[in-house]
């Protein structure tokens, strides 16, 4: 086994790919035991006596050792412990607003975002842990091994973000119980290659890897798949007429690319892939961004260009389409020449490569604005702005802007609060470019 991750004792070896090409075995915690103030602890001993528990406990006890065991989080007077709040770094509270929306996160991706190196990412991202911040995980392999550590939000990084929204926390056994869930999820490492694109986009804001960074270029948007359900339907009878599993903005050299994302692992046909198009054309997908197809290799690429353009036929598509495959090189950066369009002229086997900044430029200019406490989105709207408002409006398929609540009655825009959803936007009319 090569390459040691944080804490090497508690922890073993970090091998394995982040984005899922290695296959993983079983799901195991690292170092689960060092959070602050909680412990929590993976495959427990079944106690029939105890009653119904999450497979991952909490311990709010802290250690017994040496002597008298006492909750670390809590004072004497019953206050919380605001110590470990006050430790965080900027950079540690973005990293704790990306993970309450993305869920989980590696090494490598946190430290192209942040550090300088991937050892210094890993003795900070050690301390956050035994502060409660973040839960580490890792998975068995089947031909020995394990996978990087992935990393996501710790029940005290967790009580964080809920008083900074004025939202009651989650209870101790509620968040063991969605950490299980994650680490034994059948979608976590397509959730981890999608994180992987998007962070390898982020990277490009981080002088320590590309020095030439300019400020408030690079990705200026982020939305997970949860996001874009939110923000992106048309219809009352039918809320959420695509199911893109993210969308973003590209800005470089004065050009903006907004576009979706559909990452692909192989596991499902080329049929299911192709059907996707109908529901993008269903949509008005050429008034907020094109269109992306992330293949796990060439031979993929080419079949899915092949049933694309069996879908579509002989003529141009409605919207701009472009297909990559991640084996297209070694260090693959999404960012460089690695995008082939898909047009009636063109054939199903990729030849011309283009920058994603070079791709067409399609959807909404938005001038950038505060990001609201979700790092990378200073580029993003909300769909109840009068402009976004009228690009569904408009659409044809459209019947009006208000949506079902659960109970049938249409969605009233006031009755929006949830702060982590719709992010505000410039004031200015004249900020907005069409």
């Amino acid at each position: 086994m090569t390459g040691h991750d944080e804490h090497r004792a508690a922890f073993g070896s970090a091998d394995g790919s982040a984005d899922g090409s290695a296959s993983a075995r079983r799901p195991i915690t690292a170092a689960p035991n060092a959070e602050h103030g909680i412990g929590i602890r993976a495959a427990q001993h079944h106690n029939p006596r105890a009653g119904s528990k999450s497979r991952l406990s909490i311990n709010t006890e802290g250690s017994s050792r040496g002597g008298r065991r006492r909750g670390r989080g809590v004072h004497c007077g019953g206050h919380p412990n605001a110590g470990p709040w006050f430790r965080l770094l900027d950079r540690d509270r973005r990293l704790l607003s990306l993970l309450i929306e993305h869920k989980v996160l590696t090494t490598d991706q946190i430290a192209s975002l942040e550090f300088t190196s991937t050892r210094r990412a890993q003795d900070r991202l050690a301390k956050l842990r035994q502060m409660g911040m973040l839960f580490a995980f890792r998975e068995s392999l089947y031909g020995g091994g394990t996978t990087q550590t992935r990393h996501a939000l710790g029940y005290s990084g967790a009580r964080l973000i809920a008083a900074q929204h004025a939202e009651r926390p989650p209870t101790p056994a509620a968040h063991a119980l969605s950490l299980e869930r994650l680490a034994c999820s059948p979608t976590l490492e397509h959730r981890l290659g999608i994180n992987g694109f998007f962070t390898a986009l982020a990277a490009h804001r981080n002088p320590s890897h590309h020095p030439e960074a300019i400020a408030l270029e690079g990705l200026t948007q982020w939305w997970s798949e949860r996001q874009c359900a939110e923000q992106f339907w048309t219809s009352p009878l039918d809320p959420t007429s695509i199911h893109p599993d993210g969308y973003g903005c590209w800005e470089q050299d004065g050009h903006t690319v907004r576009f979706f994302l559909e990452y692909d692992t192989g596991t499902e046909t080329l049929a299911n892939v192709s059907a996707k198009l109908s529901d993008y054309q269903g949509f008005p997908t050429d008034q907020f961004g094109i269109l992306l197809f992330s293949l796990h290799s060439s031979l993929r690429e080419t079949g899915i260009r092949t049933a694309l353009r069996r879908t579509l036929g002989y003529g141009d598509p409605d919207l701009v389409i472009a297909t990559t495959a991640r084996d297209l090189t070694t260090d693959y950066d999404p960012a460089r020449p690695v995008w082939a369009l898909l047009t009636a002229g063109n054939s199903n086997t990729a030849t011309e490569r283009l920058r994603l900044a070079e791709l067409p430029k399609r959807g909404p200019h938005i001038a950038h604005h505060s990001s609201a406490g979700q790092p990378y989105n200073e580029a993003s709207f909300d769909r109840h702005d009068p402009h976004i408002r009228d690009l569904f409006a408009n659409h044809p398929q459209s019947s009006g802007s208000s949506r079902p609540t659960p109970d049938g009655r249409p969605h009233d825009p006031a009755d929006q609060t949830d702060e982590n959803t719709f992010i505000e936007l410039d004031d200015n009319p004249s900020s907005h470019e069409w």
